[in-house]
Order: structure tokens, then sequence, then C-alpha cells
């Protein structure tokens, strides 16, 4: 059994490609259920957040292929579509990157916070899913304890720097006083809210939040002195926003082209700065094509963020040491796992063989042969058996030169270097 990790992000995928491998919410159960029942995988965990998607595994050998196969299957793509965007990474590298990606180190954000909680949401859908076992159990918790280690050790957490605060920061870059200026936020997850907290901290004049679940949209607009309303309402308040963030979970955009014309015009052509965080897009992108709209994803908030970025550089190459360390560690713990199962072996066995001697030890007695005759014929036949395998192997290792087995073997029975080369 091995890891394996298989996915793609914002640095290997645009993002409508990213979009189009997306799990939401409501499928990701039966993907996890699907993704297990395939040939090789024995455990599966799927991370899918707006930057990327990843499938983390406990496969056995070849498994790799089938994986490709299935996520282009399970969305429908051509395989040959996708499989440039991929990436492929096993055993440490898998650690490797899993703990990078859960500390920060590999998101659009160095450092960001929120793909912590995204990664442990994963994993408990996975969990309940009965999708994981003693390996990813494992890999999993270690992985919490090392994000942890991370974000009290180092400074990768310091200023705040996130989607988020990206989105908001160009605004204020756009409309200097924020404080007359109206904000439609589309959705009510974290995202949302750490954009409602940056805006309401920078003056904004009004927050108006738009949400399925219209008593969620309340919950959060009610922390800011804004209003809440559905998303079937969109349309009726559009007009009033100078500043529109969107970040759902809808599979489909819930501001389209025609829409945002006809709020416009109300507007007089007033101009709309539009932030799409979602994947799938949350805003159609033939939006960006109306002179009056400047629309934004995030991937084009990159070079926003870069201008943050420069005082967590060196917190990074601590968390890169913390994080080499750490994976050393579990890797550590995984190869004991094939040490205890060769262990296990080994005296399952010598149990044998002991019992084939003491079923001829007792026949012997039984047959009347004297108790200090058939005491010395156990201890010597069942040393020549225990013996055996190991001697001739050590044999062959000296023929051979075998410096590395000669060692071990030293090692392992804590001789005396000398005569382990001699008496085989």
């Amino acid at each position: 059994m091995k890891l394996l990790v298989l996915g793609l992000n914002h640095k290997t995928a645009p993002v409508d490609i990213r979009e189009r491998l997306a799990f939401g919410p409501d499928i990701i159960a039966g993907a996890l259920r699907d993704l297990t029942g395939c040939d090789g995988v024995l455990e599966g965990v799927i991370l899918s957040t707006c930057n990327r998607t990843e499938l983390y595994c406990a496969v056995q050998d070849g498994a790799e292929e089938t994986l490709r196969r299935w996520l282009s299957g399970f969305h429908g793509i051509e395989h040959e579509r996708i499989d440039p965007f991929l990436y492929a990474h096993a055993d440490r590298d898998a650690v490797v990157h899993l703990l990078r990606v859960s500390s920060g180190l590999d998101s659009l954000v160095l450092g960001e916070p929120q793909i912590l909680g995204q990664v442990k949401t994963a994993y408990q859908t996975a969990s309940d899913c009965s999708a994981t076992g003693k390996l990813l159990g494992r890999l999993f918790q270690h992985t919490f304890s090392v994000a942890k280690t991370v974000r009290t050790e180092t400074a990768i957490g310091s200023n705040p720097v996130s989607v988020a605060f990206a989105a908001v920061n160009l605004a204020r870059q756009i409309f200097s006083d924020l404080s007359k200026q109206t904000a439609l936020l589309i959705g009510a997850g974290e995202t949302i809210e750490l954009a409602a907290r940056h805006l309401h901290h920078n003056g904004v004049g009004r927050i108006i939040v738009a949400n399925r679940t219209v008593e969620r949209a309340h919950d959060l607009a009610a922390q800011f002195e804004g209003f809440a309303i559905s998303l079937t309402e969109i349309a009726n308040h559009l007009p009033e926003a100078d500043i529109v963030i969107a970040s759902t979970a809808s599979p489909l955009p819930v501001l389209g082209k025609g829409t945002v014309e006809r709020a416009l015009k109300k507007r007089k052509h007033r101009p709309i700065f539009m932030v799409d965080i979602a994947v799938p897009r949350d805003i159609e992108p033939e939006v960006g094509e109306l002179s009056d709209v400047y629309l934004y994803t995030v991937d084009d908030l990159k070079g926003v963020i870069d201008e943050s970025l420069r005082s967590r550089q060196a917190a990074a190459v601590q968390a890169e040491e913390i994080i080499d360390f750490h994976s050393g560690e579990f890797m550590a713990w995984l190869r004991s796992l094939d040490a205890a199962g060769l262990i296990q072996d080994y005296r399952q066995r010598s149990e044998e063989l002991r019992d084939e001697v003491l079923a001829r030890a007792r026949r012997q007695l039984e047959a009347g042969k004297p108790p200090l005759e058939v005491l010395n014929f156990l201890a010597h036949t069942l040393t020549n058996k225990l013996l055996h395998a190991p001697s001739s192997r050590l044999r062959q290792a000296a023929r051979d030169g075998d410096a590395v087995i000669l060692e071990a073997a030293n090692e392992l029975f804590q001789l005396a270097p000398e005569r382990s080369q001699s008496n085989v």
C-alpha cells in the first residue's frame, strides 16, 4: 500500500479547467464512494477549493492511471484534455505536499489560514463516508498537528493576507473612499465573512449579503450592520452595488451578463467593481466584456497579493524545515508498519516450526525415549530450524561481499564484527 496525491491547482491549471473539475458539497459523498470503489483504491479524501482539486489516496501499486481516468470520467471530460494540468506525488512527496498545502505554503496567498479548515472539512467528510482508514487517518491527524506547529512557531500567518483581503485592498485602490460605496456580497461562507470583516474595518458605506439560505445571510449581515436578501433578489439590488464580491458553492453562475447590463442602465453606467472568488465561477465571464464593469477572478488577484507577501518569505523557509522534519517522522511510522508485518510473519513461522518440533518430541516421549534425550533433540532441532534460513542468507552475503546485509545482521544480533564475518 502506498500514498498517492493526484490533482491540479492555481499554478498548473487556469480557472476554466479548475471549475470543471471542482467537487461541490452536494456531490462529494457520492464521489468518495465511487472513488474508493475503484480497483486498487483503498482509502480516499477529496479536497476541492477555488484554487485546487486533489485526491489523497491509499492505493495499491499501479493505481495512478486509475485515478487519472476516474477524475476525468467522473466529470465527463476527455482524459487527454486535463492530463497536462495534473500532478502526482507518491509516498514521502505526497506527505510533504499535504503538509505544505495545509500550512498555507502552496496557496495563492502564502500562509493563508483558510486552507487548513478546508483540509479538515475534506477529511471529516471522507471519514463520515467511511472512505478513510488507518493510513489516511494517521496522515491527516499528523498534518493537523504539523500545521498548528507551523502557525505557532513561525510568522507565516503574520499580516492579514488572504484572497478576501486582496479583493478589499483592490477595492480600496479603485474607490479611494469606501464610506460612500455599497458592497453586495454573494454567499455566506468563510471567504465572504472575511471580505465583510475587511470591508467593515475599512468603513464601507453599506453591506448587502445575498445567499441561498436567507437566515444564514441575515446572521452574517447583522454582524456588520448590513441587511440580507435571497439569491433571487440580486437583480433588484444590483443597481445599488458599487462593489460585488461573490463566493458560493453553486455549480452554475448566479450572476449573468443580462442582469448586469440592466443594472448598469439603472446606474446610468456608473462602474461596478466585481470579484469572483468562486470556482466554479459565480459571475459569467462575459460580464467582464461590459465597458463599465471591472471583473476580477482569483487568478487576477495574484499581483495584488504579491505585494503583501514579502514579510512571509523568511517564515516560509522556516516552515519548510519543520515540514521536512515531520514528513520524515511520518514516513518512519509508515515504514514501521512494514516492519510490524514482517515481525508478525516471522513469529508465525517460528511458532509453526516450534509446534512441528514439539509434536515430534512428544511422539518420542510417548515411544519411551528418555526425557533428557528428547529435550536435547528438541533444543538442537528447533535451533537448527530457526537459524537455517538466516544462516544460509548470511553465507550467501559473505560470498557476494554484501556488506549491507552483514552489517545489518551484526546490529540485529549484536555480534562482534569480526565474528559475524568469520563464522558465516
